[in-house]
């Protein structure tokens, strides 16, 4: 059998395969509930094979949403239909995970299709918070910065959240500290300006992220597994860099941390990214090597024996897909097929199955 194709157990949990689909915002919910677009969505590439299934960003809050239609846990209210999704997606044989976020300076924007600018408080926007009053783009309205009320009040929306997330059925927990929402906010010097305990030094800087975590774990069984989404960087000089990421990783394993979701960029609009097949590889091959931790790798993976080399090269341990499962919710079935593994297919469709 294939790596692709073996299992791995992370804490309680085993995962049948090592292909996970990443969060991908829909931007089809109303006030946080979700709807059967979801259920379809997650749903269907639960059938197609993937052994976990990552929710979108999931907001901790209302003014934590990027756009209106963001999915949000910060009404109880919002669990029941969540509870369907998850026990839809574990009927499969899939584990649902949960990426848990804030967006902070980049909420209050319009759904991707309808160009993602920041909307205006008559267009349904809202008042966006983040460690420091500098706006994302040069047009936005600059951000609140949080006081230490409202570091307090996030650090709380995070706990509830995952409190929530529990009695929704999820199995796997996802903070979500990259590609410049409010967490990276605090982690990079170019968008942190703080001169309290939550800015200036990279010990500074980590420490909201650091809190998060921590008050997570408290309501967060330590038999289930917490992963944290970082940018490695921000591939600008003078901001939060590759050194740090590994630094940050190192503490984190500390907390209790299981796997380290490694992506890049997104803090600001100018960042030069060199895009190209399996582009920031690089960044979960480090980190697991120096941190030694769990990495997955995510960005522009789109074909199964790249995966499979990926992790044959002890490169990663998990394969997060993203845009690949849009093209083909069946991503992981038709993988197997080229990498020659016998793999167990719905029973619905084993008529298909070559």
């Amino acid at each position: 059998m294939s790596k692709l194709f073996s299992p791995i157990t992370i804490k309680n949990i085993t995962l049948k395969n090592r292909i996970a689909i990443s969060p991908m915002c829909q931007y089809t919910a109303v006030d946080g509930f979700a709807n059967d677009w979801h259920l379809v969505h997650y749903g269907s590439r639960a059938i197609g094979g993937a052994s976990l299934i990552i929710q979108e960003a999931t907001a901790v809050s209302p003014e934590g949403r990027i756009s209106p239609g963001d999915l949000g846990l910060y009404k109880e209210e919002h669990i029941e239909k969540l509870q369907n999704i998850t026990d839809f997606i574990h009927q499969q044989g899939a584990i649902a995970g949960i990426q848990l976020a804030h967006a902070g300076r980049k909420a209050g924007c319009a759904v991707a299709w309808k160009g993602g600018r920041q909307l205006n408080l008559n267009e349904g926007g809202w008042t966006t918070v983040a460690p420091s009053a500098i706006a994302f783009n040069p047009d936005d309205i600059a951000p609140q910065a949080l006081d230490k009320e409202g570091i307090s009040k996030v650090i709380a929306d995070f706990k509830t959240a995952a409190e929530r997330a529990l009695l929704s059925g999820y199995k796997l927990i996802e903070i979500h500290a990259a590609h410049g929402y409010l967490i990276h906010q605090f982690l990079s010097p170019l968008s942190n300006h703080r001169t309290d305990n939550y800015g200036g030094s990279f010990e500074n800087r980590v420490r909201l992220l650091l809190e998060i975590v921590r008050a997570i774990r408290t309501v967060w069984t330590h038999y289930l597994p917490l992963f944290v989404r970082i940018s490695a960087t921000d591939w600008v000089e003078d901001g939060w860099n590759e050194d740090e990421a590994v630094r940050l990783t190192t503490l984190l394993k500390m907390e209790d941390v299981d796997l380290i979701d490694c992506s890049s960029g997104g803090l600001v609009p100018y960042a030069k990214i060199p895009l190209g097949p399996g582009y920031q590889v690089q960044f979960a091959e480090r980190i697991k090597r120096e941190a030694k931790l769990l990495t997955g790798a995510v960005g522009m993976i789109t074909e199964a024996k790249q995966a499979e080399d990926i992790l044959a090269t002890n490169q990663s341990d998990l394969i997060i897909i993203g845009r690949a499962s849009l093209r083909d919710p069946n991503f992981a079935l038709h993988a197997a097929q080229l990498q020659g593994d016998n793999i167990e297919w719905p029973l619905q469709y084993l008529r298909a199955k070559l």
